[in-house]
């Protein structure tokens, strides 16, 4: 096994659902001792499991603990004399059966679709980095930037300048796409992602030696009206998951790429 399968094992140990599960499991475990304690651990768990299940709760995150990005000004292109439109991949559904073949997963189709529409505006070529993630079904056979490519021809008509295909993580998109783009002398670059991954994703862009234009997507904001922002919901908790997921790697990432 290949060290780079064990983050995503090791980074759902520290986030939601798995976390708060197992602490409830280890409260449980302990009532046999400590009955209170255990009692009180294994009720903090769920509690935690319901707060952290509610959209609600990922919108207040993510304005929270992670930079906050606006959303990009078409302007911002010429005036910070951006050269490129790079586009980060999210994931494959490595089997869509509807289609017969690899389809990108939503954060990438929202990805792809915005930074096509960005180029459309703008006239600016675009580039398009993502390999097979190391979380990634054993059965995916196609890369991010291959299926991108074929559904910026087939879906928008547009093309991809420069597609790489081998990175794995963030670090990897920025250090393997950085000498196809600087080799076109292309300095100033506007980055797509989504606004929780927009921190790392310019970290990782900036120490590769560009100049980053955040160009974010995706932003957390409320689904539902009132009280239903604050009752569990499952995509309220994949919100939250996603959001700390974010805090928990951009901390990481200031002393070791990830």
């Amino acid at each position: 096994m290949e060290l780079g399968t064990l983050r995503p094992i090791l980074t759902a140990l520290f986030l939601p659902p798995l976390a708060p599960l197992l602490l409830a499991l280890i409260g449980l475990i302990l009532v046999f001792r400590k009955k209170r304690g255990g009692l009180a651990l294994t009720a903090f768990s769920l509690m935690l499991l319901w707060v952290l299940s509610c959209h609600g709760t990922a919108s207040w995150l993510s304005r929270t603990v992670l930079p906050q990005f606006p959303p990009l000004a078409l302007n911002q292109l010429q005036t910070n004399k951006v050269q490129a439109i790079v586009i980060l991949g999210g994931g494959v559904l490595a089997q869509a059966s509807e289609y017969g073949e690899a389809q990108p997963r939503a954060e990438t189709a929202a990805r792809l679709r915005y930074g096509l529409w960005l180029a459309r505006q703008s006239g600016l070529p675009v580039a398009f980095s993502g390999g097979v993630g190391w979380a990634a079904s054993s059965s995916q056979t196609a890369s991010e930037a291959r299926v991108a490519q074929r559904i910026a021809e087939q879906d928008f008509g547009q093309t991809l300048r420069w597609t790489e295909s081998e990175s794995r993580n963030t670090t990897g998109n920025a250090r393997l796409l950085a000498p196809l783009l600087q080799r076109d002398g292309v300095l100033r670059i506007a980055l797509v992602t989504h606004a929780s991954h927009m921190p790392r994703a310019v970290l990782a862009f900036e120490r590769a030696g560009f100049q980053v234009t955040p160009a974010a997507t995706g932003y957390e904001v409320a689904l539902e009206s009132g009280v239903l922002e604050w009752l569990p919901s499952a995509p309220g908790l994949m919100a939250s998951q996603q959001v700390l997921r974010e805090w928990l790697a951009s901390g990481v990432s200031r002393f070791m790429p990830i």
